[in-house]
């Protein structure tokens, strides 16, 4: 059953931040044809996280309203690298690095979407095809003036920093595919807000219907404070085991929770608005919640089985049934604790192990370790704990291991 366009712009409301304009959004709507929804994203690293997946959902919904999705991939835009918060010029990617990001993010995207309503597009198709003269027009489309009132780039010049003239390239190419794929519609994070009006203007000056912007909330990672990233340590990867998944979305705040439900889950309104109002447990929510999105990328059972070894963890204080194992061969009798757990991997160095005994949070055989210089017998096997899922069996091999 088709919906009326009142309940369509219902759906597409929630969760978004702004929609420019929203009658231009109404009356495409109103015609009653299939519109093209377009996402652009560049391949910079190799893996997709949740909040990524916040303009993918929005996506996943048109799908179900019935429109036609454009996934863009800028393999050509990738190599300058996007300026939208930067306040330094990032190192291009090679043509290399990009094709080996964007085959993982096209098989990741696919989790969610409907590859028979996706139409996957890379934007070097158009821009590699571009003439010097082609180049020079599209150029001539916009001002200096206008491309230096972005944030970005004003505070650069304020401040004397350098902006190199390929990133002023940026905005018009990441706007020219929106002419190059006639979208009626543009998805993006609100730290996009600037290159998606770009397009608008570009399709209006090559005498186009300008698109629609319709811009998602940046996702918090799992501190609650700063925008998901992998290089903050913050984020949630896609194709992370379900147990660790699900793990940190159990350790992220209630009102955080509330904001993840609203921009990543599916329940329908009534649902939100009784866990918005605490008419859900937060904890009962919260594993609702982990179960959903485990289940989204792993399946049904991998999502039984981290919620099953989340429980016999956690809430009965006891280790997991699969715990991974490794095997130190030392020459010495004893090992500092420090050392042991950089050689398990649970820290990257030494000074990091001390910090976190001295944090509490590092066990051994399920007791705290408080002592950041104790010596460990190096016999049997030893249980090492960072945190609540960081978990590693230590084996020596000079004694049998334990049954």
């Amino acid at each position: 059953m088709t919906l009326s366009v009142a309940e369509q712009l219902r759906q597409i409301q929630r969760g978004t931040v702004e929609i420019i304009p929203l009658e231009e959004l109404r009356r495409k709507l109103e015609s009653g044809r299939p519109l093209r929804v377009k996402l652009g994203v560049d391949p910079s690293a190799p893996d997709l996280h949740l909040g990524h997946t916040v303009v993918i959902n929005k996506l996943r919904q048109f799908q179900q309203l019935g429109h036609q999705v454009i996934f863009l991939i800028g393999d050509f835009t990738a190599m300058i690298g996007d300026p939208s918060g930067r306040s330094e010029t990032r190192k291009p990617l090679t043509r290399d690095e990009v094709r080996r990001n964007a085959e993982t993010y096209t098989q990741q995207v696919f989790k969610i979407l409907d590859p028979t309503r996706t139409e996957l597009r890379f934007n070097s198709e158009w821009t590699d095809a571009m003439t010097p003269a082609d180049l020079v027009r599209l150029c001539g489309q916009y001002t200096v003036a206008r491309l230096l009132e972005r944030d970005d780039f004003s505070k650069r010049f304020r401040e004397g920093m350098p902006i190199h003239v390929h990133e002023l390239l940026y905005p018009l190419l990441q706007g020219y595919d929106s002419v190059a794929l006639r979208a009626d519609i543009e998805v993006g994070g609100t730290d996009q807000r600037f290159n998606l009006l770009v397009g608008r203007e570009l399709q209006r000056a090559y005498g186009q219907e300008p698109q629609v912007i319709l811009t998602m909330p940046l996702l918090e990672g799992t501190d609650g404070v700063q925008k998901m990233s992998k290089s903050l340590g913050n984020s949630i990867g896609i194709t992370e085991p379900p147990a660790e998944m699900f793990g940190k979305i159990m350790s992220i705040s209630d009102p955080l929770m509330h904001k993840y439900y609203e921009l990543l889950s599916t329940v329908d309104a009534e649902r939100l608005q009784a866990i918005q109002a605490g008419a859900v447990h937060p904890m009962e929510a919260k594993k609702q919640l982990a179960v959903e999105l485990v289940t989204r990328f792993h399946g049904e059972a991998a999502a039984a089985k981290a919620a099953a070894d989340f429980a016999q963890r956690f809430q009965h204080r006891e280790l997991p049934a699969e715990i991974d194992t490794i095997t130190l061969t030392l020459n010495d009798s004893v090992v500092w604790i420090c050392h042991l757990l950089r050689a398990a991997g649970l820290t990257k160095s030494t000074s990091e192990a001390r910090r976190l005994i001295q944090q509490g949070g590092v066990r051994l055989d399920g007791e705290r370790v408080d002592d950041p210089d104790l010596q460990v017998v190096a016999q049997g096997e030893k249980i090492l704990q960072v945190g609540r899922r960081r978990i590693v069996k230590v084996l020596f091999p000079s004694t049998t291991p334990l049954s």
